[in-house]
């Protein structure tokens, strides 16, 4: 007979990075301990120099996305530069390697082709991990950033019912206020 695990809620005084290191991730396969999390969670993309954006997690998404504007693809294909938003409405100018480019299919069913780039994702608390996010007009969304299930397999487990179980988004903002801004003049 195969084991079944149940999951219960537990308050932890530590942050988000010393609970992964306790837990030992980074890990992958469904044997482990998780980091809980809710629909929505605060998330900073510090390669990007991205501060504070509200995420939406979607496991039913394959791939992450994020909001960009005036996308710009190098003519030899190998970097992209874009504008983006964090949450206070600053726009800020981003410049990324190309790690592919790929079709994604959107809820609506019509298929796109996107550039992908490759950044690494921070939740309050200090967890870091690497991410592969697509580059998307989300501006008719509510949040600018998608985590899709590529990105939260191996870490994170959802609770549909809570949003920023995380923390506070002050949290973020103090652990990366010091973040360098990229200006493409």
């Amino acid at each position: 007979m195969k084991p079944i695990f149940k999951v219960a809620p537990e308050a932890i005084a530590s942050t988000s990075s010393e609970l992964a290191g306790e837990l030992g991730l980074p890990i992958s396969g469904t044997s482990h301990a998780h980091i809980l999390i809710g629909r929505r969670e605060w998330l900073a993309l510090p390669d990007l120099g991205v501060s504070l954006l509200n995420a939406k997690i979607d496991s039913g998404a394959r791939s992450s996305s994020i909001h960009a504007e005036h996308v710009e693809l190098s003519s030899d294909g190998k970097s992209v530069r874009f504008t983006t938003s964090n949450y206070y409405g600053e726009s800020v100018a981003c410049e990324a390697l190309v790690v592919r480019l790929g079709h994604v299919r959107s809820s609506s069913g019509k298929s796109r082709k996107r550039i992908f780039i490759e950044t690494t994702a921070e939740i309050p608390g200090g967890f870091r991990w690497k991410i592969l996010v697509s580059l998307a007009d989300r501006s008719e969304m509510l949040c600018p950033m998608l985590l899709g299930r590529r990105a939260l397999a191996g870490y994170f487990l959802i609770d549909p019912q809570g949003s920023h179980l995380l923390g506070q988004r002050r949290l973020l903002v103090n652990s990366t206020r010091n973040l360098p801004r990229k200006d493409h003049g």
